[in-house]
């Protein structure tokens, strides 16, 4: 069933929408968010605990490497199980998870749950894509994936704040603990409101035959390519951000945590309205455009701000998430108007892309590490991020 929105909706069109399977998936798009971001930012500090400071973003390669193949195979699993039960399945395990790194203090259990709960992340974000996919229709794809993707934005702006509160010195465990609880009700959500969820039919497609698909629509490759650049943004901002601030600018977690959650406002406020406007006015590729240019220049200002000012980090943080927020609904919104919902292997391919930049941007980082100082991996960054705009200008418009 497809919803048509509209702004402002009135109380008795958000009853009739609240007992839709679409509202159903959005409030798991928010607890499934939520309990992703509560430890996203504390992550690798948290690892740094546990294992010496260089070899925290190997765990991360490490962890993407496994998604990927997991991504790869999970099609054939959809086919045999089923997305709904495959799904719950994922969620209780991913629970288990974080529960187990919560309560262990051996170093090797708690990398080993973390690297398991990383690609479970995938999966189930991957399946959530699919359930949402056959409940759209293109000419509403923006709106929906619009809302869907403010859902779980509105996890993201929370989520920092809270886990500041919780990281009570360096008692750790209180962020997965409650990541765990956080989740429980995304079981119940699932199993009790999507039961009735009709797969797709999943076309059988061998990996390099999906490959072979994305290369030739060249549509399809360059909004591969733009995907790539914003999942590789996310990765090294996710893992070095945190160390810069706190570690070498002196930044307490609690300035963090609100500066955090700051930062990822425009995920909530830009996201839905800029996936209507693509929809109904402009096209993607100018808002794409315009994001790397956004995310390009804000990125490179950090390298030259070396002053730990609270206010002026928010703002550039601030900066530098309108620019994602635009490259990321417009990423979303022209990849599921190019597919079917069928089409399990594009779109395991396309979520691969994240884990892809997972394994490769630490490697980079470190290597730049090698041979520059820390701040400026900023600058390298932000000249990386340029390269988006040639990739988005060789798209053709769904308009």
């Amino acid at each position: 069933m497809t919803v048509r929105y509209t702004i402002p909706m009135s109380f008795a069109a958000l009853r009739r929408f609240s007992k839709t399977a679409l509202f159903s998936v959005y409030l798991l798009s928010f607890f499934y968010t939520l309990h992703v971001a509560l430890p996203v930012y504390v992550n690798s500090t948290f690892l740094a605990s546990l294992v010496p400071e260089k070899f925290v973003g190997m765990i991360y390669t490490v962890s993407s490497l496994l998604t990927i193949v997991a991504l790869i195979t999970i099609p054939r699993l959809l086919k045999a199980v089923g997305d709904y039960f495959t799904t719950v399945f994922f969620i209780a395990v991913e629970i288990a998870c974080l529960i187990g790194i919560a309560l262990s203090s051996e170093p090797a259990v708690i990398v080993t749950l973390f690297t398991i709960s990383s690609v479970l992340i995938s999966l189930i974000y991957f399946d959530l894509d699919l359930i949402v996919e056959g409940y759209s229709k293109d000419a509403d794809t923006g709106s929906i994936r619009g809302l869907y993707l403010t859902s779980a934005n509105i996890a993201w702006v929370i989520a920092p704040a809270l886990s500041a509160l919780l990281l009570i010195g360096d008692e750790y465990w209180r962020v997965y603990i409650v990541a765990a609880a956080l989740f429980i009700p995304s079981l119940f959500i699932f199993a009790l409101r999507l039961e009735q969820f009709k797969d797709p039919l999943y076309r059988t497609v061998h990996f390099m035959d999906g490959i072979r698909k994305v290369w030739k629509d060249k549509d399809l490759r360059q909004i591969f390519y733009a995907s790539f650049l914003l999942y590789f943004f996310f990765t090294v901002m996710t893992i070095y951000t945190p160390i810069y601030l706190h570690e070498h600018l002196g930044f307490a977690w609690k300035e963090l945590g609100i500066m955090f959650s700051i930062m990822l406002v425009p995920f909530l406020l830009l996201e839905a309205p800029l996936g209507r406007l693509a929809d109904k006015v402009l096209g993607e590729k100018e808002l794409l455009v315009a994001g790397f240019a956004v995310i390009a220049l804000a990125t490179a200002v950090i390298s030259f701000m070396n002053v730990p000012v609270f206010f002026l980090f928010a703002l550039i943080l601030f900066t530098t998430r309108v620019g994602a927020a635009m490259v990321e609904i417009m990423t979303e919104t022209y990849f599921f108007k190019k597919i079917r919902a069928g089409d399990a292997q594009v779109v395991s391919l396309m979520r691969a892309l994240r884990p892809a930049a997972g394994a490769a941007a630490p490697v980079a980082a470190t290597a730049l590490l090698y041979v520059l100082p820390i701040q400026y991996m900023f600058v390298a960054l932000g000249a990386l991020m340029l390269i988006g705009i040639p990739v988005s200008l060789a798209l053709k418009d769904t308009r």
